[in-house]
């Protein structure tokens, strides 16, 4: 089975979970025998994307692990979540869905999204559309709205059967607020494509009721983690505070300001405390003035983006993890942090509470249960340690390999019908 993928992220060149759970998704499939042709944007910053070796946080990829993938990079700067100006966005220049429809109307846009991104989006999609009439493959694989563009495009030029994978909405991203023009590509990938793969059924909802696409049409596919070993505890604090960490992006669907608030009253009944916040994003420069203005600015440390090693270590500086997002499609950081056997706090919001039984679980509204739950956490060493233990044994039965075997059988049942 030959597989066209799109994608706009992958390690060491990452924003957030979707380029982990492409690596994850992509490696798993190919040693399953998948063969992929797997199409990114390659900045200018460089990296080795050949078949046999690229460049991850882990330092090289060996051939064995990606011997069915090659990777076609196109020179491109697809970089959301990016700080920018505003925008007039994309003028439709015609009445149908295909890529060549979209022409970028400013060199700027806004909220979640870096400059140029509908150039950028638009010379991608062209580009995709060149390499794959020098491939062969069976279907076709396109990870979020960035990438469904090009995939229509590629179908329509090649009558392949097109999967588009829902890692994230514009709902989840901006709220009510949404971006009009994003939100008809992303719902004319989802309406054109043959199969709807969601990474959760938080994820199904929000496409069945705000994108009109049918339950049946929607195959719902976890996200995994690798285990490899866990190296918690190898970092020597200099210090006796208990360490609370964020890691994520600081904007408004991962809930930043509901960490500070919580924090704010964990702090009033206990003082040897410290909340990390690793992360970058629009929210950032607000954040430290909302912390400051409680009061706990010295309590609160802001790191800026984290990759690699900076991000194991600070998993293994924490007792214990918090993710309040607003919106969470899926969320791999808490499979993250339990394979670092650090305990996890989850807002019912997210996708990854419907897999995890051995976490703590708040509404990302309620501060008083988000803090009371810190509180218990930070307090109570036999909590940590059950939670611990047994969150780091059920993490290690979320595998890539599972999630690979769903979305191949997926492929095969699209290639029996057509």
């Amino acid at each position: 089975m030959k597989v066209f993928m799109l994608g706009w992220e992958f390690p060491p060149f990452i924003s957030g979970g979707l380029g982990t759970a492409c690596y994850g998704l992509s490696k798993a499939m190919s040693q399953m025998g998948t063969q992929i042709t797997f199409v990114l944007p390659r900045t200018s910053s460089g990296g080795s994307c050949c078949p046999v070796k690229i460049l991850s946080t882990e330092g090289c990829i060996q051939a064995n692990e990606f011997e069915n993938v090659s990777f076609r990079p196109i020179a491109s700067s697809l970089a959301p979540y990016a700080t920018c100006g505003t925008s007039e966005g994309c003028r439709p220049q015609k009445n149908n869905f295909s890529v060549f429809s979209w022409q970028c109307a400013s060199s700027k846009c806004s909220g979640n999204y870096g400059g140029d991104i509908y150039e950028q989006v638009y010379r991608y999609a062209s580009k995709a559309v060149e390499i794959a009439d020098l491939e062969d493959f069976d279907l076709i694989h396109a990870h979020d709205w960035m990438t469904y563009p090009a995939a229509i495009a590629v179908a329509e030029s090649r009558r392949k059967p097109l999967i588009v994978h829902v890692h994230s909405t514009e709902f989840d991203r901006s709220g009510e607020n949404v971006n009009q023009t994003i939100y008809n590509v992303e719902r004319a990938g989802m309406h054109i494509a043959n199969k709807v793969v969601a990474v959760s059924q938080y994820t199904k909802n929000i496409i069945m009721r705000h994108y009109g696409v049918s339950s049946g049409k929607i195959e719902t596919v976890y996200n995994g983690v690798e285990c490899n070993g866990s190296s918690h505890g190898q970092v020597v604090k200099d210090f006796s505070d208990k360490i609370v960490l964020f890691l994520g992006r600081l904007t408004l669907q991962k809930g930043p300001e509901y960490f500070i608030a919580a924090a704010k009253k964990v702090l009033e009944v206990e003082e040897n405390v410290k909340f990390i916040m690793a992360g970058d994003g629009d929210m950032t420069h607000r954040m430290i003035e909302y912390a400051a203005s409680l009061g706990i600015g010295h309590k609160v440390f802001f790191t800026g983006f984290l990759r690699g090693a900076d991000v194991d270590r600070a998993y293994e500086m924490a007792d214990l993890y918090v993710m309040p997002s607003v919106s969470e499609p899926f969320g791999i950081a808490p499979l993250e942090a339990l394979k670092h056997e650090v305990p996890v706090l989850i807002s019912k919001q997210s996708g990854v509470s419907e897999v995890l039984q051995h976490a703590l679980k708040a509404d990302f509204w309620d501060i008083d249960e988000l803090a009371n739950k810190i509180v218990s956490v930070l307090r109570y060493p036999p909590l940590r340690t059950t939670l611990r233990e047994n969150g780091h044994t059920e993490v290690e039965t979320i595998r890539w390999e599972d999630s690979a075997a769903k979305v191949t059988a997926i492929y095969k049942q699209l290639l029996a019908c057509a």
